[in-house]
């Protein structure tokens, strides 16, 4: 808790040069409603004190109706609920120690082999990453062998998958200084480039690939995976700021972001924390997260997001709590993290 605590009391004068953005000339910057250091340090130690408790129980909530979090007759395609690799990775971020117990629960719960989908792949390494396991040799309690997890990623077809997957496979071999096989099927660079060429004319990306449908959730995935990859190219340079221009315009009044059905944005906790830890990737973009850049705009993403958590730090309209705490918690620690001038995803 020491250490949660020391990264969510950053000094004031970081939280004030990193809460504001330049103000636009038709904003009244007195009428904006952001995050003071005070709201930020009380919902994040909610959220965080409400997945720590998630992850002692292995349940995915604690109200309504909850399932464990790791299960392989729960869950026979991966043995852990879908948002799990979030959750982890945000506890990590904000200091959390993992016990030998917990360890050994997500290790030997996850499906996991040579045929597991690029998806469920990219979320064990990452959670395994996190917990302080290694992904390239994950041993099983009982086990003779080990488990290479990143050559398994390597070793799969990238090109038909969609932009998320691609972008989960990004991030996901960011998190450390990885070994690429010699015979692997796709190198980092590629698979940005495939994500850049996926990004549509209004510079956002889609699930489907469809104009119509290009989503503030899909795009923040894509802007942080291309930002992870670290690739030199110009065309990727310019996909990213492109897509966060998109992320901005994107932005509703309220400082929340959301998805798009039937001509109508459903604004929510979760795609708001992922524009979040978009903003989060470059040092350029932080100062969006609790700052203002619309005309329209009464309230910063960060306070939007936040606005979203309980008192018992359970996130309101979450489809289960494991993605709503596990994604609001990851982004409360991501923007802690890149004030730092560090990334979440740097994991050690």
């Amino acid at each position: 808790m020491k250490r949660m605590n020391k990264l969510i009391t950053l000094s004031m004068t970081g939280l004030l040069l990193a809460g504001v953005a330049a103000p636009l000339s038709t904003v009244n910057a007195a009428q904006i409603k952001t995050a003071s250091s005070a709201y930020q340090s009380s919902k994040a130690k909610a959220t965080y004190k409400y997945a720590k408790k998630m992850l002692v129980k292995n349940r995915t909530g604690f109200s309504g109706k909850t399932s464990y979090i790791f299960s392989k007759k729960a869950y026979p395609d991966s043995g852990a609920a879908y948002g799990y690799s979030d959750l982890l990775l945000g506890l990590k971020g904000f200091g959390y120690k993992f016990t030998k117990t917990q360890q050994n629960r997500v290790k030997n719960s996850l499906i996991l082999n040579k045929k597991s989908t690029p998806a469920n792949l990219a979320n064990a390494i990452i959670a395994v990453r996190a917990v302080g396991l290694n992904p390239q040799k994950l041993r099983k309690t009982g086990a003779k062998t080990t488990l290479n997890l990143v050559s398994a990623l390597y070793h799969r077809s990238m090109t038909k998958q969609t932009v998320n997957v691609q972008s989960q496979a990004l991030i996901a071999l960011s998190t450390g200084s990885y070994k690429r096989p010699s015979n692997a099927k796709f190198t980092k660079n590629g698979l940005s480039n495939l994500i850049v060429k996926n990004q549509l004319g209004n510079h956002g990306w889609a699930y489907n690939n469809q104009a119509a449908s290009a989503d503030s959730d899909t795009t923040a995935m894509a802007v942080t995976a291309l930002a992870r990859g670290k690739s030199t190219s110009s065309a990727v340079k310019s996909a990213i700021v492109k897509g966060q221009s998109f992320l901005k315009d994107a932005v509703r009044p309220n400082g929340a972001f959301g998805y798009t059905f039937k001509d109508k944005v459903y604004t929510n906790a979760n795609s708001t924390a992922e524009a979040i830890i978009a903003f989060s990737t470059k040092q350029s973009t932080v100062k969006l997260v609790n700052g203002y850049f619309k005309s329209n705009q009464t309230t910063s993403p960060m306070r939007a997001m936040l606005s979203y958590v309980r008192s018992t730090g359970s996130i309101k309209g979450a489809t289960t709590q494991t993605l709503g705490v596990g994604q609001v918690n990851l982004a409360n620690a991501a923007y802690r993290q890149a004030l730092a001038h560090r990334s979440i995803y740097s994991i050690k």
